[in-house]
């Protein structure tokens, strides 16, 4: 094989079952390039990737057919623990650090620096248990790579209660660390971060292929590819469907190769025109919510009955506290009435029990049981704040296994049956999964947060058209807080953007981008409704 590639990937079939996931896939990779990896959620993406890092779910189910090989080497990665001895790294879409670890911790985590003393020397290799942990030069590399990616924050500080945005850093901080990478796997690395902290991403990305090491980069912002990557591979359905250079496509073609069919990447979703009549069906007052990175500092709104309210407002402004701390998450303080009855927070079964339901931005942490069957998980928060799905003292079984296929065909979750666990699900599909749960409640009342973050473009206009449907033919009160300004504008009623803590202005989709940016800088009043 050539020698011009530093990864090949060639003919890759993995069956699951008697289901194919991938089929006859190949992809290339040159030193120095950053390479865009697109497709729907379960077009086969972090299969290929599972391949590549040698994930045990591949080695236990079968393996797979095809070859891998780095600097035209045939190689056989057999862990992920190999694939980084071969240098290869992956900065991952659900972080993984250490909370109680701190960041130079995190970052030199089994590459620690050690010194020896006179005991560890006399043992020898067994002395090495004894050595001491030399952190002076452990904290020198971890400011060196934090630097690298141009965060400024203290390389001794904890991970646990950092803004999401920082700890993404951090995670490509530890990549840059390690000697020897070759090859790096960004997977959906914006997701998570403000409009400045992705640009600032980008400008990383660059740096570190110019200086030879490829980049495979997993994302759905058709627009950062176009920005960042030499070239493209499409996926759908498991195969290959194009690989491209960068400058020789636009976003409205890649959008088109994603989906199959040719739609333009901006979402389309009808909206409601006329202004909503309705009564009050929540009032918020003066709500404080003690949540680290989005703490709200005294929130006045109100909620109409059968609107769709958005919340946007950059990342660790307060947004997302406001789900968070009325739901019981996170403690709260204030004031919150409940079409017009007092509503107790710092009680989230007690939420429920009132008709409110929430899809958390944390799917994996707050949303899912990861282990347990898509069944289990859409009727779980049901049996407990309700008894639904429940015959006597036993779990209605068949009723869950009914109502989960309704809610895999409506919501167009893929997945082999119902049964399937949700941990083994794409992102995408684990967000379906997120809202089919919340649905179950049969709220009155929908709290959903980054209801689009990381999943492709046909499953945000599926999501974004249920919220729709269900706020039109149910009449359902829905507030939407989202970091995506535009996803906003195209279903909402009114946009709340929440600033230092508080509401800055309330706006109007049709509001001119002038009036969105001040409210998002913090000046209060530039559109109609200011609280």
């Amino acid at each position: 094989m050539s020698s011009e590639f530093i990864l090949e990937m060639e003919h890759i079939t993995k069956m699951y079952g008697p289901n194919p996931v991938l089929k006859d896939v190949s992809l290339r990779i040159r030193p120095g390039e950053i390479h865009a990896l697109l497709g729907e959620n379960g077009a086969g993406k972090s299969t290929l990737m599972n391949v590549l890092f040698g994930m045990p779910v591949i080695h236990s189910t079968g393996g797979f057919e095809g070859s891998v090989s780095l600097n035209g080497v045939p190689v056989a990665i057999q862990s992920p623990m190999d694939a980084m001895a071969k240098g290869i790294g992956m900065v991952h879409q659900e972080f993984m650090l250490i909370p109680g670890f701190s960041i130079t911790d995190n970052i030199k985590l089994n590459r620690e620096i050690t010194t020896s003393w006179w005991l560890s020397r006399l043992l020898r290799r067994a002395g090495r248990d004894l050595e001491f942990l030399d952190r002076e030069s452990m904290a020198e590399d971890a400011r060196q790579a934090l630097d690298a990616v141009g965060i400024g924050i203290d390389e001794y500080a904890l991970v646990a209660g950092l803004p999401v945005g920082h700890m993404q850093f951090i995670e490509i901080a530890r990549e840059i660390d390690k000697t020897g990478m070759k090859l790096l796997v960004f997977d959906e690395p914006t997701a998570v971060l403000t409009e400045s902290e992705a640009a600032q991403l980008l400008k990383v990305m660059r740096e570190i292929a110019a200086k030879g090491i490829a980049i495979i980069f997993i994302t759905h912002r058709l627009d950062e590819v176009m920005a960042a990557a030499d070239s493209i591979t499409i996926l759908r359905d498991g195969q290959l469907v194009k690989t491209l250079a960068t400058a020789d496509t636009d976003i409205n073609e890649l959008a088109g190769l994603m989906i199959g069919r040719g739609d333009e990447s901006v979402i389309q979703v009808e909206r409601r025109r006329e202004p909503v009549q309705g009564g009050t069906a929540m009032s918020i007052r003066n709500l404080w919510v003690d949540m680290p990175g989005e703490n709200d500092k005294g929130i006045t709104i109100d909620v109409r009955e059968g609107e769709i309210l958005g919340i946007g407002g950059l990342a660790g402004q307060g947004k997302i506290g406001i789900p968070n701390g009325i739901m019981g998450l996170y403690d709260a303080a204030g004031e919150v009435t409940l079409f017009g009855e007092p509503l107790k927070l710092n009680d989230a079964k007690g939420a429920l029990q009132r008709g409110l339901a929430f899809v958390s931005e944390d799917r994996r942490g707050v949303g899912l049981l990861l282990d347990e069957s898509i069944a289990d998980n859409i009727a779980f928060s049901a049996m407990q704040a309700h008894g639904q799905f429940m015959k006597g003292p036993l779990k209605d079984s068949g009723g869950i296994r009914r109502y989960a296929q309704e809610m895999i065909r409506e919501l167009d979750i893929r997945c082999t049956s119902p049964a399937q666990p949700v941990g083994t699900l794409s992102g995408g599909n684990q967000q379906k999964v997120c809202v089919a749960r919340a649905l179950a409640l049969n709220p009155k009342f929908l709290f959903i947060a980054e209801p689009t973050r990381g999943i492709d473009i046909g499953a945000k206009q599926l999501v974004l058209e249920t919220l729709v449907r269900l706020n039109r033919e149910q009449g359902m009160t829905i507030v939407m807080v989202s970091s995506e300004l535009q996803e906003l504008r195209s279903i909402c009623d009114r946009i709340a953007i929440v600033a230092e803590g508080k509401v800055a202005d309330i706006l109007s989709p049709e509001d001119s981008d002038t009036a969105f940016g001040l409210a998002m800088s913090g000046y209060s009043g530039q559109g109609g409704e200011a609280q």
